[in-house]
This record gives structure tokens, sequence and C-alpha cells, in this order.
């Protein structure tokens, strides 16, 4: 399935997995959380204790009207998901485009 990895620092690349547990536990560096920040079916991947761990701020998720309300700690990936939650799926070259320029800018995230 094609994803979109956001690590700290750096601009998001796309990159194609297989979709196995280990893999993706391998790019968060740890046990996944997925959580559903945006309005359509596009789930946030990323390590379950990213904070706890101390990893680096990455990125921070905004409301509607663009202020901050939690911040992304550590390597995550954005992916499809199943509109009953139930597995993930590719991006479509659509949400690959969107989010690529979202999460472009790096930003700089003080602990």
């Amino acid at each position: 399935m094609q994803i979109l990895v956001v690590e700290p620092g750096k601009v998001p690349v796309i990159a194609e997995i297989s979709g196995t547990l280990k893999e993706m536990q391998e790019i968060v560096g740890g046990t996944i959380q997925a959580i559903y920040p945006f309005p359509e079916d596009v789930t946030l991947v990323c390590n379950d204790e990213g904070k706890l761990l101390g990893m680096p701020p990455n990125r921070a998720l905004r409301d509607e009207r663009g202020n901050p309300y939690d911040i992304i700690c550590g390597t995550f990936f954005l992916c499809g998901v199943s509109p009953d939650n139930e597995s993930f799926s590719s991006l479509s070259q659509d949400q690959l485009t969107r989010f690529q320029r979202q999460f472009h800018t790096p930003e700089v995230l003080c602990k």
C-alpha cells in the first residue's frame, strides 16, 4: 500500500509497504497507535509511546481554525482506512498530494 511517511525535521516521502504489523512498527519505532484527526478516511499511525519515550516533536495537529491541539512525536505515517475502520489501505493520489503539501514544512516544536 502507498503511504506518506513524515519524519521529524524532514519533508514527507511516499513509501510502498506491504502493511504488516512488524513493518509498521519499524517505521514508527515501536508499538503503533492509529488516530483519526481528519474528516476523511485517513489515519495517522504513530508510536503509541512517542511522547513518553522522548521522541523528537514532529508536527502539530491543528483544529479547523489552525490552532494546535496536539503534537505528534517521532516518525508517523498516513494511510487510508476502510469505512468500517477495520483495515488500512493506500492513500489516493489526491490524498498523497494534499497531505504532502500540508506536512511539507518541518515545524520547530519545543517540549
